[in-house]
């Protein structure tokens, strides 16, 4: 058995592949991946060579862990069924060629435990469900404490202001670019200079900037929290009297986990979480690599969608 799979053979240099995949094992499901969706985080750092050191690192990879599927075969024990449709956050069963993140190919091969079954009705929004959990971890290290300030209006900084405004927030984001300005659902959007503020007790920074620390610091209030919230390719640093003066917390969000996925899947069943107009692009696979610099370079996409249902 084949899949078709985008390989990043090098940085910047993108192919498709069709890939020996095996047949699903015990506890293992076969997915066909419908749609998949590209990362402007940290697929664009696997994309440009900058990518830190990370486990599983190298190339040639399959990048990708937003994808939507429905599964084609179940192996022995494992608690999916044909048909299911199902979100899957990447896979590694391509052989010689890495798995980082493993999503964006036409099938898949996963522990059944790895496939979130999914309401068929979600469609292509469910490649957004990785993006949504990331946010409600971020959220939910808080402590409660809901999102004040929130750095970058792109696809995260949305859903992050979009699930604090759920649990009864009322977040400012802010966004330099005005292309990314429109859109906002029950929250205020301005350019950073026309914010006066610095009371703020939660700050999320999802922009990847790693020199703003500094300016964060000095819009907090006094035991604040800066909530690290993207990913950084350069080392983070900071004046240190500023922030010992403001008492300041600083936390690091890391991965989600399934009880976020969980909680958002929630939020979408009881209608308090809305996924709509966040996919702003969207090309068939056999286009990916006109895709990629697009999802990259261009600030009106905050998320470019691959379409898998035309692959055999």
């Amino acid at each position: 058995m084949e899949t078709t799979a985008v390989v990043f053979e090098q940085p910047a240099q993108l192919s498709l592949r069709r890939l020996p995949i095996r047949d699903p094992g015990a506890g293992e499901v076969l997915v066909q991946v419908l749609w998949s969706a590209i990362s402007t985080g940290t697929e664009r750092l696997l994309w440009t060579g900058r990518m830190p050191p990370f486990p599983g690192m190298g190339y040639p990879l399959v990048p990708g862990y937003e994808s939507v599927g429905r599964v084609l075969a179940v192996g022995e024990g494992a608690e999916l069924h044909a048909g299911d449709h199902v979100f899957v956050p990447g896979a590694s069963c391509f052989g010689e060629v890495r798995g980082l993140f493993g999503g964006a190919a036409s099938r898949l091969v996963v522990p059944a435990a790895r496939a979130t079954r999914i309401d068929a009705a979600l469609g292509e929004r469910g490649v957004l469900l990785a993006l949504a959990a990331t946010a409600q971890h971020a959220l939910a290290g808080g402590h409660g404490r809901p999102a004040d300030l929130i750095i970058g209006h792109g696809a995260l900084g949305r859903l992050l202001a979009r699930q604090s405004v759920a649990e009864g927030g009322a977040p400012v984001v802010w966004e330099k670019n005005p292309a990314r300005s429109e859109g906002a659902q029950g929250y205020a959007v301005l350019a950073p200079e026309d914010d006066p503020r610095k009371d703020y007790r939660a700050i999320y920074d999802v922009s990847g900037d790693s020199g703003l620390l500094d300016s964060l610091v000095g819009r907090l209030a006094r035991g604040g929290e800066i909530v690290l919230a993207g990913f950084y390719e350069d080392r983070l640093s900071f004046a240190f009297p500023a922030a010992f003066m403001k008492e300041a917390t600083l936390r690091v969000a890391a991965e989600w986990q399934p009880e976020d996925l969980q909680r958002v899947l929630a939020h979408l069943s009881s209608g308090r979480l809305d996924l709509g107009g966040l996919i702003t692009h969207a090309r068939p696979f056999d286009e990916a690599a006109a895709a990629y610099p697009v999802a990259f370079t261009d600030p009106t996409c905050l998320k470019m969608l691959l379409d898998w249902r035309s692959c055999s």
